[in-house]
């Protein structure tokens, strides 16, 4: 039976999961979710109990609720420099003023013992303040500017933040009717953009009273009296909202794992929040798209999962939280289709002297509501979860099992080109299906692979021998010819015949040498060495064989211990300078580079020739692969090959790149064991 067959009939066992999740999430969303909102509203109710007794830390409700302002908690002190990036808030928590050229948003925060303002107000043409006018309150020129009025039960501040240019701008002040005056104690910040102006201040919360407004000044002309827009009515500002320190500290004591808590005063003002829910990560994508459709089909949809969060402005509005605020005890819940993720929230009025003084919101996500037990849903669960691990544990042994069969294969085929051991036989031959057919198809492919190499691998020593005796017999005949008369055109073909015979016997020299290397390989005496001594020593004899060439040593002059053989890794410099100068032009630099790299020494040989061919570096130190042109096209391309087994011989690598200017072959070659000790390596 072939594998396309095989995964048929497990797949088919997969088709009992969709009735048995069907019936789970139909039959336990609403049990579970009802459960949990009881639990909830059990925290919610003793919670609530518990701060009844803090009433007087509670605000008092106001009528005007639209005309307060919420100051929200930063965790960091922003930046005075006009912008709101280092806020930690989204852009909806920005409250908006209708203004003369446009919305005008703003939003206040506190951090420590300062209360930040940042506003951002159109403006088609701003006009700055004259030198020196800002301090007055009934200066004939007037400007753009902004003014926070602050009310406390014995005296009235206003701050004034106007400009006479862009930049850090001191803020003026007056209270009651004593005047203004600068003040360095209120750093500010004034930013143009194109069609407006953002200003941010920082203002001492001990200058402040519990009533605050804020009034934007318009004008379009330094004589025309500028048009106020307000954050509150005709009448005083309204107070200030914020979160209350002693109910924070209160709040949080109270938190749990796992839950959200909110505290919100009579007008439904944040005036404390702590804890956060249980995070999961969500898989999302637009392949998911049909699943949300069915979950959507199977359950009650709830309300968006985003009008969970505390709302932005500060204040909460949820039609659950309005109804805890008369004092009905509420619930509600919602859930994010984009990850399935529900969260539960319960709304508790906090109730003093038959009085509502605020709510506790309690909310819980789908972690916490899926970690519950019912009774009810027992055997549902023991039939969905036996039947899940049924076929999970029958795709799991058939996956492992299959696995198991193409990794013992593929392990066997790497460890037989890694062991040239071409000829081994490979796990699962003997099977029917088409891991079976894989195998005997990578034995067949390796079985020929295996004889060719091992032909190619000889051949170089069969042609040797083979020749040698035909090309003696030639040799010797052209010499017993030299010692009969010949007539000129004879002995002028005579001499061609000696010249091809002597560049046989040289091709033959070295088709037999990487033979050679290969036995002096493993009959070598390695011992310890200094590499940077040879290559100099080496250098300087090949500045006597190649006059034409010059040759230069780079690296550092410290001793470059390496473990092998000298005389091996002398003949494998040989083969590479003498590629080097074949590819270079008489008076290019060649230049031989030792670098010390702690565990292993480097050995780079640079030459200014041509580049190499792209198809060519990853064969260039193979046998019988040449990239020569011309005369010497013909060359068998051996001298990198005999390298790169000396190289391997002592356990390094054989590279070659091209650079910027040329070619560089590098070789890599280990430290030897007394240099690592030495460095501590």
């Amino acid at each position: 039976m072939n594998l396309k067959r095989q995964l048929l009939i497990v797949s088919l066992l997969t088709l009992v999961l969709p009735w048995a999740g069907c019936q789970f999430i139909a039959e336990t969303e609403s049990a579970l979710r009802s459960s949990q909102q009881q639990m909830l509203s059990g925290t919610a109710t003793a919670i609530a109990d518990s701060l009844s007794q803090y009433r007087i830390l509670f605000p008092q409700p106001v009528d005007a609720v639209n005309e307060q302002l919420y100051a929200h908690s930063l965790a960091t002190a922003p930046s005075i420099d006009g912008y709101f990036d280092d806020w930690a808030l989204t852009t909806d928590s920005l409250r908006q003023l209708r203004g003369t050229d446009g919305p005008i948003r703003f939003a206040l925060g506190i951090h420590g013992a300062s209360l930040y303002l940042y506003a951002d107000i159109p403006d088609d043409s701003i006009v700055y303040s004259a030198p020196g006018t800002i301090a007055l309150e009934n200066s004939s020129h007037y400007s753009d500017r902004l003014t926070l009025i602050s009310v406390g039960p014995d005296k009235t501040n206003r701050f004034v933040f106007g400009a006479e240019a862009p930049g850090p701008i001191v803020a003026a002040y007056v209270r009651d009717s004593f005047g203004f005056a600068p003040d360095t104690r209120m750093p500010a910040y004034w930013r143009d953009y194109p069609g407006g102006y953002r200003i941010e201040a920082r203002v001492p919360l001990s200058r402040l009273g519990s009533d605050l407004g804020v009034v934007v000044s318009n004008t379009s002309d330094p004589l025309i009296r500028p048009i106020n827009s307000l954050s509150y009515g005709t009448g005083d500002p309204g107070r200030l909202a914020s979160i209350s320190k002693q109910l924070q500290t209160i709040v949080t004591g109270l938190a749990q794992p796992g839950l959200r808590l909110t505290l919100t005063d009579a007008n439904g003002w944040r005036i404390a929040t702590a804890g956060d829910l249980a995070q999961t990560p969500a898989a999302k994508g637009a392949a998911s798209a049909w699943m949300r459709v069915a979950y959507e089909a199977l359950i009650e949809s709830g309300e968006d999962g985003e009008r969970a969060a505390p709302d932005a402005s500060g204040r909460e509005q949820q039609p659950y939280v309005n109804r805890a605020l008369t004092g009905d005890a509420t619930s509600g819940w919602f859930r994010d289709f984009e990850d399935g993720r529900a969260i539960v929230a319960v709304a508790q009025p906090v109730i003093a002297d038959s009085e509502v003084i605020g709510a506790v919101i309690v909310q819980q996500g789908t972690e916490a509501i899926l970690s519950l037990t019912n009774e009810r849903l027992t055997n549902l669960m023991y039939t969905t979860v036996g039947v899940t691990l049924l076929v999970a544990i029958t795709l799991l042994g058939y996956a492992t099992w299959l696995s198991r069969r193409i990794r013992r294969l593929s392990q066997a085929a790497e460890q037989a080109v890694d062991t040239e051991d071409l000829r081994r036989s490979l796990p699962s031959a003997l099977d029917g299906d088409e891991v079976g057919d894989l195998s005997r198809s990578f034995g067949h492919v390796l079985g020929q692979l295996g004889e060719y190499n091992e032909y190619l691998r000889t051949l170089a020593s069969k042609l040797s021998h083979e020749l040698r005796t035909p090309l003696t017999i030639v040799s010797s005949s052209l010499d017993n010819l030299e010692h009969e008369p010949l007539s000129d055109a004879a002995s002028e073909y005579t001499a061609r015949a000696k010249d091809g015979a002597a560049r046989l016997r040289r091709i033959l020299t070295a088709m037999s040498e990487a033979s050679r290397v290969e036995e002096l390989m493993r009959n070598a005496e390695f011992s310890n060495f200094d590499l940077a001594a040879v290559i100099a020593s080496a250098t300087a004899a090949y500045r006597d064989i190649y006059p034409l060439r010059q040759f230069e040593i780079l690296g550092d002059d410290n001793d470059v211990t390496t473990h092998g053989s000298p005389e091996l890794l002398i003949q494998m410099l040989d083969k590479i300078v003498n590629n080097a100068v074949d590819f270079s032009a008489d008076g290019d630099t060649i230049s031989v580079r030792v670098q010390d790299d702690s565990t292993q020494a480097k050995l780079a040989i640079h030459n200014p020739g041509p580049e190499l061919p792209e198809k060519m570096r990853g064969r260039l130190f193979d046998s019988m692969v040449s990239v020569r042109q011309g005369d010497d096209a013909e060359h068998l391309g051996l001298g990198l090959y005999v390298s790169r087994l000396i190289a391997e011989g002592h356990g390094g690598a054989i590279a070659a790149d091209n650079v910027n200017d040329g070619v560089e072959i590098t070789v890599t070659l280990p430290r030897s064991e007394a240099a690592l000790v030495e460095r501590g390596t």
